[in-house]
């Protein structure tokens, strides 16, 4: 891959926040807690009150990356860049709100006329040119693009009677960007100045969370939680039982970014949300394959320069972590104290069914769904559990309460299926595929080594009160992704040279153990 000289995009809206302005939460996105404040200041008349009850708290746009698996590699980079603007767009959708709330207490229609429909007036125009991108080189654009430019808002009155917990049993929204029941947040009925950021992304009370979640239902006391953990399938004849293991430290470094190479490149901020790496240290949002084999890498195998990332854990307790007034960071509802991994365990191990074989130089994977708040639950792939618990309980769409000794796990299991042609496809989820229960690959995919990761972190349990949670934990995720665990996710991009790749291959349909 070349490198890439398309120039730094910078936001289409300025992400200037008035500094009253303070994040609540709600269903499909952010609630800004000004709507509330609004009916609590002096001088408001009754039909000022009302209106500031009925207006819109939360944006839901349609995943327009989810509807594209077929574009030409010649389109992809500029059909990245689209998408991170896309993205782009909701954000700055939030801080119009955040900044126009007399607007909208005087003017019922104030929404649709000045954010929803200008909204999907900018959100039509670049799905334009994701089409014109496709068809320029020769692709075709799936029909169904037209329909996804419209988003859809909630009222704040709305917001607050979602049953708790909900999202957790539905799945999100699966209706093309239809508002569907999700968790409310612990403050969504309080007045400003109970949650939320403040002067430039400052937290104020509410223990310490932004307002965009996570909520009491998003936790449950792993002791209390049945077995959910199916036994593994046996490696039969034929099969490949070896691993090896790469030993690229804890991002003692201290190297992060709100980057996706992956889903964004060249765009600063594509993520919307702060990154741990390990092993590679040149990758941002501006690194391409040259890049990477020139880098320097953490893993003390020198011969392993591969990039391992994934979104960082933080504490919601108040503390002003380095991003507190960036974007990405605060600014985005990602707020509270990052946590360091206490221990990184990364692990390529075989298939019961078959023999692996070569990962392809520069192979990118993405495991599980960033947006699971809006996508459903189909991409998911987050595992959390406890030390002690691992081979007993695993979840998915809540965080664990460990118990006193007990440490939060964090494992990723990813694809291990390779269409063996492609390093990367449109969506980034085509060219790999899960094996299925018996090790099986399906439609002429091939079986190469299956990245695992162990993530443990040393985080003080979180308690409910009063159907609040206090000192709260939370993976960083997009600003209208609520800090759902469904939403973790992490990301691999290949840099092994030939001779430790061939080694890996080796070791482990030989049945070895290696390092």
């Amino acid at each position: 891959m070349g490198r890439n000289i398309r120039k730094r995009r910078s936001p289409l809206a300025v992400r200037a926040v008035a500094a009253s302005a303070a994040l609540a939460i709600g269903g499909g996105g952010l609630i800004w807690a000004n709507f509330y404040a609004s009916a609590h200041e002096e001088n408001n008349s009754p039909n000022t009150t009302k209106a500031a009850s009925a207006q819109v708290a939360t944006i839901s746009c349609p995943d327009v990356g989810q509807k594209l698996s077929d574009v030409p590699n010649q389109a992809r980079t500029e059909v990245d860049g689209e998408l991170a603007t896309l993205d782009q767009q909701i954000t700055d959708a939030y801080q119009r709100l955040a900044t126009t709330r007399d607007a909208q207490a005087r003017d019922a229609s104030f929404v649709q006329n000045s954010v929803l429909g200008p909204l999907k007036d900018r959100r039509a125009a670049i799905i334009d040119r994701i089409q014109l991108e496709i068809t320029r080189v020769g692709g075709t654009a799936p029909d169904s693009l037209d329909g996804l430019a419209t988003c859809t808002g909630t009222t704040a009155d709305q917001t607050q009677t979602n049953a708790g917990g909900g999202w957790n049993n539905n799945g999100g929204q699966n209706n093309g960007g239809a508002s569907a029941s999700a968790a409310p947040s612990a403050s969504a009925s309080q007045p400003a100045g109970n949650g939320g950021q403040q002067n430039g992304g400052q937290q104020a009370g509410n223990g310490g969370q932004a307002g965009n979640g996570p909520v009491a239902a998003d936790f449950v006391d792993i002791t209390k939680v049945q077995p959910n953990v199916a036994q593994k399938a046996r490696t039969r004849a034929g099969g490949s039982s070896g691993t090896f293991t790469t030993l690229c430290g804890v991002n003692a470094n201290k190297k992060f970014n709100t980057d996706n190479v992956i889903v964004a490149p060249g765009v600063t901020n594509g993520a919307h949300h702060l990154h741990d790496y390990v092993g590679n240290q040149s990758n941002d949002a501006f690194a391409n394959n040259d890049t990477f084999a020139a880098a320097q890498t953490s893993c003390q195998n020198q011969g392993d320069k591969s990039s391992y990332y994934w979104p960082v854990v933080r504490i919601q307790n108040g503390t002003q972590d380095f991003d507190q007034n960036n974007d990405g960071g605060g600014k985005e509802g990602n707020v509270g104290a990052i946590q360091q991994v206490k221990q990184a365990q990364i692990k390529f191990v075989g298939n019961p069914k078959s023999k692996v074989v070569a990962m392809p130089k520069f192979l990118r994977i993405i495991t599980g769904d960033a947006k699971t708040t809006t996508n459903g639950l189909a991409n998911a792939n987050a595992h959390w559990s406890c030390t002690g618990f691992e081979n007993k309980v695993q979840l998915t769409t809540q965080y664990p309460i460990c118990p006193q000794g007990s440490s939060v796990v964090r494992t990723f299991k990813f694809q291990s299926c390779w269409d063996g042609q492609n390093i990367d496809s449109a969506n980034h989820r085509t060219h790999v595929a899960f094996a299925d229960a018996q090790g099986n690959c399906a439609n002429g995919f091939k079986a190469i080594p299956q990245l695992t990761m162990r993530l443990v972190y040393n985080v003080p349990a979180p308690t409910i009160q009063n159907g609040q949670v206090k000192n709260a934990y939370a993976v960083d995720g997009f600003p209208e992704q609520l800090h759902k665990p469904a939403t973790d996710h992490d990301d691999f991009i290949n840099v092994f040279d030939e001779n430790t790749m061939n080694k890996v291959v080796s070791c482990i349909n030989n049945g070895q153990r290696c390092k």
